[in-house]
């Protein structure tokens, strides 16, 4: 019988056995998802310390894959969805979609107003689906979008009801981040632990003036959550629902979400508390 590899053979075995072209792939894709403006040619080979000949087949071939595509006139490359794509195919982001699309379009449909559905990315919080308000007047969320984890209802949500593991893991990074940049972050984590201390996150003109963010968790069957469901309501002349009222409404289909996803959302009777 053959011998399994001890975790030093492994590692030496890994070290050995690499792959230059789809580690210039990997290179490049990473390089890209942080410049949403693109990057010709030669910044990309400047950027990852490599010639424009060698990073050119890598750049051609994924852009034949259609990972990344070409934006006119300055012929810099940019990402595509087709990651986006990928990544919401995966079993669990699949499940948690198609529980989540009919349940925003009812909700959208009800309440006049755009609900987003977020999850974590790295430090980061992602949009992956979005029920645009079906009035002629509203505030509409690029599906895709990505945002600071800490500056945002979604991301704080996230935050406050990972497991603890994760949860200070994440802190510990953001909070390192925030201070370096000459931030407080004490603030900060005191709004995460009051977030987790009554279930959900209110915030009023943190985007823009005159929008009202209202984030729900959306738990698994061991308490963490897998995503948050927003409500940016927009305070406008002729709004035929009421805050208070939109917010209770956004609750119900968060609870409806939960028990789809085998969670349970961790506010009762629910009334809005805006402080």
């Amino acid at each position: 019988m053959a011998k399994r590899p001890t975790a030093p053979e492994r590692s030496e075995e890994v070290a050995t056995y690499r792959a230059p072209a789809l580690e210039k792939g990997l290179d490049i894709l990473e390089l890209l998802a942080g410049q949403p403006g693109g990057l010709i040619l030669s910044q990309i080979a400047h950027s990852l310390d490599r010639s424009v000949q060698e990073v050119y087949r890598v750049v051609v071939s994924l852009e034949r894959r259609g990972y990344v595509a070409r934006r006119p006139p300055s012929d810099a490359f940019f990402l595509s969805m087709k990651l986006f794509d990928l990544a919401c195919n995966h079993p669990p982001t699949r499940i948690l979609l198609d529980a989540a699309q009919p349940i925003l379009q009812m909700l959208a449909t009800r309440i006049n107003e755009s609900v987003i559905l977020s999850v974590l990315d790295g430090l980061k919080v992602r949009v992956i689906a979005v029920a645009d308000n079906p009035a002629p007047i509203g505030f509409r969320v690029r599906l895709g979008t990505q945002s600071r984890l800490l500056g945002t209802a979604s991301g704080r949500t996230l935050l406050a009801f990972q497991n603890d593991r994760q949860r200070a893991g994440l802190l510990e990074a953001l909070v390192e981040e925030h201070r370096a940049a000459g931030g407080d972050a004490a603030p900060l984590l005191a709004r995460i632990e009051r977030i987790a201390e009554r279930g959900y996150e209110v915030v009023a003109d943190e985007t823009l003036k005159g929008i009202t963010d209202v984030s729900f968790p959306i738990l698994d069957g061991s308490g963490s959550a897998q995503a948050a469901l927003t409500m940016p309501f927009v305070l406008w002349v002729t709004n035929q629902v009421r805050l208070a009222d939109a917010s209770r409404h956004l609750y119900e289909a968060a609870v409806m979400l939960n028990e789809q996803m085998g969670g349970r959302l961790p506010v009762g009777d629910f009334t809005l508390d805006e402080g």
